[in-house]
């Protein structure tokens, strides 16, 4: 009786493995994850919104716009002294790509966007500060631990990694530090204000920060993304704004690039 009475549950393994294995190929051939644009324009003093368009809710890598943050970190810590100073030598162990093997400051740091330099920064700054920081600007999720099981969290978080931000908490975060209300001192203010990228859109003064990665491990997520954040004058006023593409179309530009020159001359007529 005692075998008689375990088939019933025999049976229910039997049809949970079966309905299991019929419907794993079916979801490892889902729908492809669909394409993000987000455009975010704020006026810097209010936080009126003056324009927005797309999916501006959800968190992505910050990519390289991270070297906004990380500027007021390294400024802080003393670790950062001013436009051209430090100044470090590429190394071979940094492994960089042949363009980024250079000798590099903090203006050429922003302007390349070279990613050996800012693990230089957060190496020297070390783990327990580095989060420390992250956390006091809440910035985006402020989860810097890194992909999962490899501790590196202090030098990969913020490229396709834990650490994700939406527009509108970039957006949110560049209105702080225009605002000079950053937990950090005035010269980190003042000097990161000062090095980022300076651009034109037709009359509006523009300074900003690209990003581009690839999104998702192994070809698991086709996408990659861009993103333009930072502010402009003109005429008085000051906006702040932040520009998302997440997309699989491929360009000769890299995408922060290519989403850096749609927003420059979008920009005059999303904005009179």
């Amino acid at each position: 009786m005692r075998n008689i009475d375990r088939l019933p549950f025999i049976f229910a393994g039997i049809l949970f493995l079966l309905a299991w294995l019929l419907g794993f190929p079916m979801r490892a051939q889902s729908a492809p994850l669909a394409d993000v644009h987000c455009t975010l324009i704020v006026d810097a003093l209010s936080g009126k919104t003056l324009h927005q368009d797309g999916t501006c809710g959800q968190r992505f890598s910050p990519a390289s716009t991270f070297k906004v943050p990380l500027a007021l970190i390294g400024y802080d810590a003393g670790i950062l002294a001013d436009e051209n100073t430090p100044t470090w030598d590429y190394k071979p162990e940094f492994k960089a790509v042949k363009r980024d093997q250079k000798t590099v400051d903090p203006t050429i740091w922003e302007r390349d966007s070279i990613i050996w330099y800012s693990r230089e920064i957060t190496r020297r700054l070390g783990g327990e500060k580095f989060a420390g920081y992250i956390s006091k600007f809440n910035y985006g999720n402020s989860d810097v631990s890194g992909n999962a099981g490899k501790d590196d969290g202090l030098t990969h978080s913020w490229v396709n990694s834990s650490l994700e931000i939406t527009p509108i908490e970039q957006v949110a975060f560049l209105r702080r530090l225009l605002a000079g209300t950053m937990p950090v001192s005035a010269k980190a203010h003042e000097m990161t204000r000062a090095i980022l990228p300076s651009f034109k859109a037709g009359d509006w003064a523009v300074q900003g920060k690209t990003g581009s990665t690839r999104l998702g491990e192994a070809g698991k997520d086709k996408r990659s993304l861009g993103w333009f954040v930072g502010w402009a004058r003109k005429d008085g006023r000051q906006i702040v704004f932040a520009r998302l593409v997440v997309d699989t179309k491929r360009s000769d530009l890299p995408k922060g690039l290519a989403t850096r020159a749609t927003f420059l001359k979008d920009l005059p007529r999303l904005i009179k």
